[in-house]
């Protein structure tokens, strides 16, 4: 197995990771969300998010090589990031539900583009599907942004953390040249500066209007 394609299996395990985490602290947060109607939603994207995980995990499993029957998932491979194990209220909820699906959208979106015929199958669904997740988090970022009192506050200090971590990982992966020389992905994709662009569009700027 070619190191570019070591990467690749181990990009593929972060993101089931962080959509596995994700899932179960929208279930846990969520149900304590604050009304109903986020309560449900919550609950209601938990089940994409472990969906999107149970996929994932399934490609890596025959990227591998492997054979026989695919294990149910009960936790995950240790590459889920610091922040979403931690989180532990309804702001930092949103926080890291917002960063882990802007930053992995990017990814999946320029792995897509690459053309692979495997990539493509397999994610075509979960990208569509991945849109609404986007849209579904960038939503309550917005509006948590725009609130009154101490939430802008509080939101921004969580999503200051957790831009930095996601950030971090995705200059690794720009940094990986035998990844991108293996054709997962197209040299020059800018993933840190798209993201950090969406960022700035979606919330730092309104973030920083509330000080």
């Amino acid at each position: 197995m070619t190191k570019g394609r070591d990467s690749f299996i181990h990009i593929v395990e972060t993101i089931a990771d962080n959509k596995f985490v994700l899932g179960d602290r929208l279930v846990e947060i969520g149900v304590g969300g604050p009304n109903l109607e986020a309560s449900l939603s919550s609950i209601a994207m938990a089940q994409g998010e472990l969906g999107h995980a149970r996929l994932l995990y399934n490609w890596a499993f025959d990227l591998k090589g492997l054979t026989g029957k695919k294990q149910d998932v009960r936790d995950q491979t240790g590459k889920a990031f610091r922040f979403a194990g931690n989180t532990t209220d309804w702001i930092g909820l949103i926080a890291s539900a917002y960063t882990i699906n802007v930053s992995f959208n990017l990814v999946l979106q320029a792995m897509f583009e690459a053309g692979h015929t495997d990539i493509v199958m397999r994610i075509h669904k979960l990208l569509r599907e991945q849109g609404d997740h986007v849209a579904y988090c960038r939503g309550w970022a917005v509006q948590l942004a725009n609130d009154t009192g101490a939430v802008p506050r509080k939101f921004r200090e969580a999503l200051q953390e957790r831009v930095a971590e996601a950030r971090a990982w995705l200059v690794k992966l720009e940094a990986d040249q035998e990844f991108y020389a293996s054709g997962y992905m197209k040299a020059g994709t800018a993933l840190t500066a798209r993201f950090d662009q969406m960022i700035e569009a979606d919330v730092a700027h309104r973030t920083a209007a509330h000080g």
